[in-house]
């Protein structure tokens, strides 16, 4: 079984998003690998311990430092990882899936895995881009797979507590929410023995698209309010809400 894995390098929104020009200062902030895509990792890796094959991690290195990501991929149960030399920490999802996809092609998978989105644009389309790109069927919000021959079985969530059983014949893409397990801890004693022992292979950024958009302004929101603390007693307290509703002619 050939697993592929397509992930993403991303700004850490546990940081404070400077702005630069009309988008992120991406020289002032950390890039970390996609919450989603850890949990496809898992569910590849989960795959091929069930049948057999071969994991392998994909990704567009934005800012020259993709490494530590694949390093971590390889260490968590990947056997092979390749990084496409984007080096433009602005190219938006349809370029770099446009990317992935050219990439992904040469490597004849049998499935293709992916977060169902990225946490820094929740916009969830590079699975189904990679998809149109491969000419494969794509699934997504998928929460396990089970692969046996040459099809897969795979539960997708829905809104509300509702879920899916599909029976899909391979190839096929897979938008990953969550894996069927957590996602397996790697000591950074591993990662860094793999780092020292691994090699990643480079691949030349192939391929053009555009999203059709283009990025005019982008700034921090303005504040514009703010809340009032009402202090006191209970019997104060509700005295001034009173107050208050009848100050907005709502009592």
């Amino acid at each position: 079984m050939n697993i592929v894995v397509a992930i993403k390098h991303i700004p850490s929104i546990a940081d404070d998003l400077p702005v630069k020009g009309n988008n992120v200062d991406f020289d002032s902030v950390d890039f970390v690998l996609n919450e989603f895509d850890e949990q496809s990792i898992e569910q590849a890796v989960l795959v091929k311990e069930a049948v057999g094959g071969t994991v392998t991690v994909v990704g567009v290195d934005m800012i020259g430092e993709l490494d530590n990501v694949l390093h971590l991929a390889l260490a968590k149960g990947a056997d092979k990882a390749v990084k496409i030399t984007g080096d433009d920490p602005a190219a938006d999802s349809h370029m770099q899936a446009k990317w992935l996809s050219e990439a992904i092609k040469g490597m004849s998978p049998n499935i293709v895995f992916a977060g169902v989105q990225a946490s820094n644009d929740l916009d969830g389309q590079i699975g189904p881009m990679i998809a149109a790109y491969l000419d494969m069927p794509y699934i997504g919000g998928v929460s396990s797979v089970e692969v046996a021959g040459d099809s897969a079985t795979v539960n997708k969530e829905f809104a509300g507590g509702v879920g899916a059983k599909y029976s899909v014949s391979l190839p096929m893409v897979v938008g990953v929410q969550a894996a069927s397990k957590p996602p397996r801890y790697a000591p950074v004693s591993k990662v860094r023995q793999v780092a020292q022992t691994a090699t990643i292979e480079k691949v030349a950024p192939s391929g053009e698209a555009s999203s059709g958009l283009t990025m005019k302004k982008m700034a921090p929101p303005v504040v514009t309010g703010h809340a009032e603390m009402i202090e006191g007693s209970s019997k104060e307290v509700a005295a001034k809400i009173v107050e208050l509703l009848k100050s907005k002619g709502l009592a």
